[in-house]
């Protein structure tokens, strides 16, 4: 458990704490985000030289690492607000009910993350509202952390349908061949006719794309991505939910440089 914290440090130490958060997640964010594009750019050549098997043990790396990027944006978010909202975490003995969600997730996740600032504002929440909510809180015994921060901090590894849908992503941005794109070219072609009757002006992928850009982060975090608004294998609900929880990331991937 946390050490005691003397009273009048708190206020000092959440805030300071909370901005050197907010830049080290910003930060780390950029850094993976680089390194994902540099990976993508070899799987894409494992790609073009035939090693499918390569590509799809490899491919995993990407996926986790675009899911922790997710988790991080959230935190990011998370601690803005927080410190936005730090007098009312000052004054008050118990946590307001318009924080529990971000209160409860920045304990829950700060485990999850190799960051040192988020693990501090983790022991000082504890000691402000007292060991058994931060007990429950690591627990989520009251479900207040949302099932998007529970899924990005799990551990499960992607499944197929996940990994192929990246590689199809991958193959398309890069032009390079792909046996999973044939299956991919004849689910297109099945929802063809119905690309152009959304009422919008042009084809869905552009109004998608539209929006990716208009749209705020956390929002994008949870549409689907163009590739999975297109017919796919059947999947399970938690697969597809998948998808759609990586959209953001499919919508980066399709602005790589070649």
């Amino acid at each position: 458990m946390p050490k005691p914290v003397p009273p009048h440090l708190n206020q000092l130490r959440l805030k300071t704490n909370l901005k050197m958060a907010i830049s080290k997640l910003k930060f780390t964010q950029e850094k993976k985000v680089a390194l994902t594009k540099q990976q993508r750019r070899q799987l894409a050549e494992l790609l073009k030289t035939g090693k499918e098997s390569s590509a799809k043990i490899r491919v995993e790396n990407i996926i986790r690492d675009d899911i922790y990027i997710e988790l991080l944006e959230f935190l990011e978010l998370y601690c803005e607000l927080l410190l936005a909202r730090l007098n009312m975490i000052l004054d008050r003995p118990t946590c307001d009910p318009s924080l529990l969600e971000a209160v409860s997730s920045l304990i829950y996740s700060a485990q999850s993350t190799d960051l040192k600032e988020l693990v501090s504002i983790r022991d000082i929440l504890i000691y402000k509202y007292g060991t058994e909510f931060g007990k429950e809180a690591l627990e989520n015994k009251d479900n207040h952390v949302p099932d998007k921060i529970v899924r990005r901090c799990g551990i499960e590894p992607p499944s197929e349908d996940l990994v192929n849908m990246y590689l199809v992503e991958i193959a398309l941005a890069y032009n390079v061949p792909y046996s999973g794109l044939e299956r991919f070219k004849g689910d297109e072609e099945e929802g063809g006719d119905d690309d152009n009757d959304d009422g919008e002006g042009g084809t869905k992928e552009e109004v998608l794309e539209k929006d990716d850009k208009e749209k705020p982060l956390a929002e994008l975090a949870e549409k689907p991505s163009v590739a999975a608004s297109k017919p796919q294998t059947k999947s399970t609900p938690k697969q597809q939910d998948d998808f759609d929880a990586l959209a953001a990331r499919f919508a980066a991937l399709k602005n790589t440089p070649k």
